[in-house]
């Protein structure tokens, strides 16, 4: 039933490091809108029920089906946004303090089409499945007119966006924690301040110490208010702070404000094709300056760093012990450990897990098996997230969840939510965070933060899309 159709017009290109891994991780975009269902679960409602991952699995099985072979990977499917605080579905872990940015736990849309650029072929693709229909001529016939739907708009001209898009008012926020002034853009606040930050560090390297944990990731969340648009500020990002994984989300659910997730991530968190899984865990960071001479000693720096390169080791054994709950005995590698890759502000070590997904497993068993990410938590994982709900003040919320997509035919590739802004009411949450080992510095590890921070801060600083200026990592 599946109807698309290509577009030979000019088609967007994603920034690239120049590497062929590296395009191929950045080689697809997707543009989907107006689903046709929405799956959503509150955080009230979830705590430790299966009732998320049910509903996903069932809307999964309720409109599965082949697709096609030759064309882009998402040719329709579900998209949205798993909260952190889904780790309450699946272990008992305290909500937060505070939670200024409430959003729900799972919201996802079912897409029964999908715009998809090829950048490495300079194509773009209209693809739709004809659901809800059912009927298989009816299904035909909606595909059909989804598509010459969208060409249709694509081909018409549309008169330009104003210039001065109206800027969302920033109203109060409930259940706000105490917040810190810091320096960089105007009215930049922190709910640590740094001496709380740096004491927090250190308690985390005291549970270490007492073998509670081996590393514990901790985060602050700064928080401005907006300056413009959503769409604006993603398009500042993509400029300023491009990344493999970025992505855009506008939801607006029953007893939430509306939210829109602006995403410029470095990191998946599992992709799964021809039910071969991949996550690619991130740990160990450097600043990157532009400077030829700096940077070439930073590299060194962080490829020569016993302290990063056992941070990673660690991420990875708790992966491929997340992967094997799933994924058949013998097919869990490691064909990537600890390889540098370069941002546009930072220098990453990354590493790559892979598995194969037993048959009777699906799509909601491997996010059960996966979430959250153990790049983004600590290890062991289920302590490692109490101490952080002891720790920091706040609900993540959208920050260090996961946002993708989840295809008919079981095709997925989710990032995880770093270098990630949540619009709300007027304001940017801009949460930033690192991971603790008993060999850190808290010093090191609140600048690193605020090395984390310095993408999404200039591009939230810009007058506009084209202002080359940066802004000065901030700190009390």
């Amino acid at each position: 039933m599946l109807h698309s159709a290509r577009v030979t017009s000019q088609v967007a290109k994603s920034n690239r490091s120049g590497t062929e891994e590296r395009c191929e991780l950045d080689r697809y975009s997707f543009l989907m809108a107006d689903p046709f269902e929405w799956v959503t679960v509150n955080r009230s409602s979830n705590r430790s029920t299966g009732q998320a991952m049910q509903r996903l699995r069932e809307a999964l099985n309720k409109w599965k089906c082949p697709t096609a072979p030759g064309l882009p990977p998402m040719q329709g499917g579900i998209a949205g946004m798993f909260a952190y605080e889904l780790n309450a579905e699946f272990e008992n872990v305290r909500a937060a303090r505070h939670d200024s940015f409430p959003v729900p736990t799972m919201v996802l849309g079912i897409y029964d089409c999908v715009i998809a650029w090829d950048h490495v072929e300079n194509s773009c693709h209209i693809i739709s499945q004809g659901f809800p229909e059912t009927e298989p001529n009816a299904r035909t016939a909606r595909a059909r007119q989804r598509t010459r739907e969208l060409i249709s708009r694509l081909e018409v001209p549309q008169p330009p966006e104003p210039l001065d898009r109206a800027v969302p008012v920033a109203s109060a926020l409930d259940s706000s924690s105490p917040q810190h002034e810091m320096s960089g853009p105007a009215g930049l606040t922190s709910n640590f301040c740094k001496d709380s930050y740096i004491a927090a560090v250190k308690k985390a390297i005291q549970y270490i110490y007492d073998g509670d944990v081996f590393q514990i990731n901790l985060a602050q969340q700064l928080r401005l208010k907006s300056c413009c648009d959503s769409v604006e500020l993603f398009d500042r990002l993509c400029q300023c702070n491009p990344a493999p994984f970025s992505g855009y989300f506008d939801f607006s659910i029953d007893g939430f404000a509306r939210t829109q997730i602006v995403s410029a991530s470095p990191e998946r968190l599992v992709s799964v094709r021809d039910r071969i899984v991949e996550t690619r865990p991130i740990k160990g960071t450097r600043p990157r300056t532009g400077q030829p001479i700096v940077d070439i000693h930073a590299r060194e720096d962080l490829l020569s760093s016993g302290k990063d390169i056992a941070e990673n080791t660690m991420i990875v054994d708790l992966m491929r012990n997340d992967l094997a709950r799933v994924c058949d005995d013998d097919s869990v590698v490691v064909p990537q450990l600890c390889q540098l890759e370069e941002y546009a502000s930072v220098l990453h070590l990354v590493s790559s897990v892979e598995g194969k997904l037993r048959p009777e497993c699906d799509l909601a068993d491997l996010i059960t098996a996966i979430f959250p990410g153990g790049s983004i938590t600590g290890a062991p994982k289920v302590r490692a997230m109490e101490i952080i709900a002891e720790l920091e003040p706040d609900a993540r919320g959208a920050y260090c969840g996961s946002m993708g997509y989840l295809g008919f035919d079981g095709t997925a590739d989710l990032n995880i939510l770093i270098r990630t802004v949540t619009a709300q009411n007027g304001w940017w949450q801009i949460p930033v965070g690192g991971g603790i080992v008993s060999r850190s510095s808290p010093e090191a590890e609140y600048q690193e933060t605020w090395t984390k921070a310095a993408g999404m801060l200039r591009a939230a600083s810009m007058n506009n899309v084209n202002n080359e200026n940066t802004v000065r990592n901030g700190h009390e």
